[in-house]
């Protein structure tokens, strides 16, 4: 059974992280699927008229967390929710993450893990915490159990950033700058080890981020433009950090572990 597990710090991380591989491999009756938040996304942004408050926010982003996997068409067959504090990820103690992360991985014994590289995409502190900590869980647990056979880090090419930037830039948005926290930034095109083609499902994706409604105004400049979203999410692009390699990009994250 190929289990792929994805490992995120909050809400609507995954949305964007693994849902186009998921979907995809929705059909396929062997296909196990484990998502791991660190958090609960309580300390997330709330926008003026939103029925939340600070307290209630963590069960609300839950919640539409379990709805968008429901509209993608593919619920997690395993969900934890660790319960560390949001924003705080880098300030817990490394080994308590690690060890939460690798609890419920070494129960699951995945082929695939998935979580943030070193930078995080955004800089965000958590996503780069959180991505720190799996790489220590898995490869605390390879090699003395099935499975743990490659350890990918979502990404972004540099040329997709830079052509976004321009194209922001264009259309007089702000435009990232990748030396800031919270900013986008991008990684050489060239350690991009797996490029998923996500065209098919690209609407189930979109249909999946709309469920996130507490943060559509952080996650979209324009949450109605449809096919702006479906252009952005057409392609999930992640770096190989284990096993080493040094081949063409792969077009799947199973591809080549028969």
């Amino acid at each position: 059974m190929p289990t792929f597990a994805f490992v995120a710090a909050h809400p609507d991380d995954d949305a964007y992280g693994a849902a186009g591989t998921v979907a995809l491999h929705a059909g396929d009756p062997d296909f196990r699927f484990v998502l791991v938040h660190a958090t609960s996304g309580e300390a997330g942004d709330i926008r003026e008229g939103f029925p939340a408050t600070r307290e209630t926010l963590g069960a609300v982003r839950r919640a539409e967390c379990a709805a968008a996997w429901r509209a993608v068409g593919r619920v997690p067959d395993r969900h934890e929710w660790l319960g560390f504090p949001d924003g705080g990820l880098a300030d817990v103690p490394f080994d308590d993450l690690v060890d939460a992360i690798s609890a419920v991985l070494a129960e699951e014994s995945p082929d695939v893990v998935g979580t943030f590289g070193p930078d995080g995409i955004f800089g965000h502190p958590d996503h780069i915490a959180v991505g720190a900590a799996t790489d220590a869980a898995f490869h605390r647990l390879a090699g003395t159990r099935p499975g743990f056979r490659r350890l990918l880090h979502g990404a972004i090419p540099q040329s997709v950033f830079e052509r976004w930037n321009a194209q922001r830039a264009a259309l007089g948005l702000f435009v990232f700058d990748p030396s800031e926290t919270y900013h986008m930034r991008g990684v050489p095109d060239e350690t991009i080890g797996v490029t998923v083609d996500c065209r098919p499902v690209a609407s189930r994706i979109v249909a999946g981020l709309r469920e996130h409604r507490s943060q559509l105004h952080v996650m979209s400049d324009d949450p109605d433009d449809t096919r702006q979203w479906e252009r952005r999410v057409s392609r999930e692009w992640h770096v190989i950090a284990w096993p080493p390699h040094d081949g063409p990009a792969l077009t799947d994250v199973f591809e080549g572990l028969s």
